[in-house]
């Protein structure tokens, strides 16, 4: 086959080697290589006789039975993936390097191949390209996973990776991690463009040959996008992100793409002396608790959507004189851009001369919500650390703030409302509704249809 040129920034191919890339403008960045026949991948995979029968049918014949899935044991993960892995699809895995990545496919591969409540035992090959196999088996010991049917392999070539489960037949396969396996055919470093795409086609096409579901991890960038060419999230069915701070304990799975089901839900984890923990009952463990007087000035609380599942998170603000001259505006679990616009409204709209001092907004637990229905809380949080006058305890705010100083509706507000009554919230303020307005036994509602009728509550 005619060699082609591959530009080892943006992965596009041209015909012909030239200095400066076309599409992206990097010099000096294409690179010579042979692209494999799609043909024999395809017959190496055991899928020749079928590409080659391949016909087109109506859509109306085809059948429409639901999809098979197999439980990982892991209600959390199951919950991300859309009820369990689909036999055949490949998975894609991303996070921070430390976040728990290996521990949580660890401890799915220890629970799928255990059996537990009537429920059968599958093969799982759990493939180590980062690690020598003596360091997978002390961490495993470390996390009480042990089971006859957990395989693990520590290699890096994907032919013998795939050899090995076309050999095994797994019910699935791990592979820790997609930029450290390599193909020797391809005169590149394992981890650059052209390894990284062909040896997840090579694994693609495998699975959905054979029926074993793969699951791969995948590096992120400092930006916290998935390392490599964008074609691979193309080609994968699902995309995961594990999200958290290392210096908190909790952990977000995050669904990116499903192909077999929604992308809305998230799991949620805690990191623990003996792996990931699920967090089933996720109400209140982002709020601080304080003492009978309540929550001092600057703290108030919210109720955030991470998925179908409500979150109250407490809202905290300290504002101080600037000693400098410029003042300083620092953000952590909310974004900056979104504060700063909630400062000109205060400003403009409130009366509040903030420009000389330092403003410190923060997200108790290490949790981002990126969500606008937080702009009442951080509004309110920031008015409360200025006057110095605190919300009564037991007080919720919601709301998404206009550039008019309006309180604009959110969505899912009774089902925000009925969660923060469960945990104990005894007052909330929220978007003036009209007739529409949810009524809660045991709680009362304050509609407000201004920024400054919710600042009255200080």
């Amino acid at each position: 086959m005619r060699t082609q040129f591959l530009c080892n920034q943006c992965g596009s191919v041209h015909a012909k080697w030239l200095g400066k890339c076309p599409d992206c403008g990097t010099w000096d960045a294409l690179e010579a290589f042979t692209p494999p026949a799609a043909d024999a991948r395809a017959e190496a995979a055991g899928m020749g006789d079928v590409l080659r029968g391949a016909e087109a049918v109506a859509i109306g014949e085809i059948d429409e039975t639901h999809t098979p899935r197999m439980a990982t044991g892991i209600a959390e993960f199951d919950r991300v993936l859309g009820g369990g892995i689909v036999p055949g699809s490949v998975v894609l895995v991303g996070g921070e390097p430390g976040i728990g990545k290996s521990t949580l496919l660890l401890q799915v591969a220890h629970a799928m191949s255990v059996r537990e409540n009537g429920r059968a035992a599958a093969k799982i090959l759990y493939v180590t390209s980062e690690e020598s196999a003596r360091q997978t088996a002390l961490r495993a010991r470390r996390l009480g996973v042990k089971s006859n049917d957990l395989l693990v392999l520590a290699e890096t070539n994907v032919e013998r990776i795939t050899h090995q489960i076309g050999k095994l037949k797994p019910a699935v396969a791990i592979v820790d991690s997609i930029q450290m396996i390599y193909k020797p055919q391809i005169p590149a470093a394992p981890g650059s463009v052209t390894q990284l795409r062909d040896c997840c086609m090579d694994l693609v096409y495998l699975a959905k040959a054979g029926g074993t579901a793969v699951v791969l991890v995948g590096h992120v960038t400092k930006a916290g996008t998935l390392a490599g060419p964008k074609v691979i999230e193309h080609i994968v069915d699902t995309v995961a992100y594990f999200e958290g701070d290392r210096f908190h304990a909790h952990r977000i799975v995050r669904c990116a793409k499903n192909r077999f089901g929604g992308t809305h839900e998230v799991g949620l984890f805690e990191m623990t002396g003996t792996g990931l923990a699920e967090l089933t009952q996720p109400g209140k463990i982002f709020l601080e608790q304080y003492g009978p007087g309540g929550p001092p000035s600057g703290s108030v609380i919210t109720a955030a959507m991470q998925g179908s599942r409500v979150l109250l998170v407490e809202v905290q603000a300290l504002t101080a004189p600037s000693v400098i001259g410029a003042a300083k505006r620092k953000t952590s679990g909310v974004s900056s851009d979104r504060v700063a616009m909630i400062l000109a409204v205060l400003e403009k709209r409130a009366e509040l001369r903030l420009a000389a001092d330092d403003v410190f907004v923060n997200v108790a637990g290490g949790i981002k919500t990126p969500e606008p229905a937080v702009d009442l809380a951080i509004a309110l949080a920031i008015a409360s650390a200025h006057l110095n006058r605190p919300l009564a305890a037991g007080t919720l705010a919601v709301g998404e703030l206009g550039l008019g100083g309006e309180i604009r509706s959110v969505p899912q507000l009774e089902l925000r409302l009925r969660e923060a009554g469960r945990l104990g919230i005894t007052q909330a303020i929220v978007p003036a509704m009209g007739d529409n307005a949810p009524g809660l036994k045991g709680m009362a509602v304050h509609g407000v249809r201004r920024l400054s009728q919710a600042m009255a509550n200080l």
